[in-house]
């Protein structure tokens, strides 16, 4: 299975088109929020399954403000972050997803890609492919593989 994860497109589109032509075929799609209304055209675009959510700018959004979805065999937590002060830390957040039983929580919000291990909980951050805020200020997004096995292989990867 081949998921791809993204956040906070923040209604620029150019590179999500792009990173769907350079990833190919893909199994999920999941949008961590800040699609600003445009998760119609997110969806049109990336021509599989979407999972999307709200996040802090998607004001009058009909989205849920999270969710919790069975990936193989893995409980994973969807959220844009900004209820678990994600900006400070991720002790918060980390701490939800064991109290709901996860074994994944993914976020945005910070516009910072990241792959953490903390009490048993595998925390991923896509960044954002259109206002990347890391070193670098590289658009990113995560790539989720699970293999024939059943085991998640994460990598962070950069559009150019």
């Amino acid at each position: 299975m081949k998921i791809l994860i993204v956040s906070d497109t923040h209604r620029r589109h150019v590179n999500l088109e792009h990173l769907i032509q350079r990833v190919g075929s893909l199994d999920l799609v999941i949008h961590l929020g800040d699609a600003e209304g445009e998760e119609d055209v997110i969806a049109s675009i990336v021509g599989c399954p979407l999972e999307i959510i709200a996040g802090n700018n998607d004001f009058f959004s009909r989205l849920e403000k999270e969710k919790e979805l069975q990936l193989g065999k893995y409980k994973v937590l969807l959220t844009h972050g900004h209820y678990y002060y994600v900006t400070v830390g991720i002790e918060q957040l980390v701490e939800e997803a064991c109290a709901r039983g996860k074994n994944i929580v993914m976020f945005g919000h910070t516009h910072r890609p990241c792959i953490e291990y903390k009490d048993g909980i595998t925390v991923l951050n896509p960044g954002s492919i259109s206002f990347p805020r890391q070193e670098g200020r590289r658009p990113s997004y995560i790539l989720m593989e699970i293999d024939r096995e059943g085991e998640a292989h994460y990598t962070i990867n950069y559009l150019w």
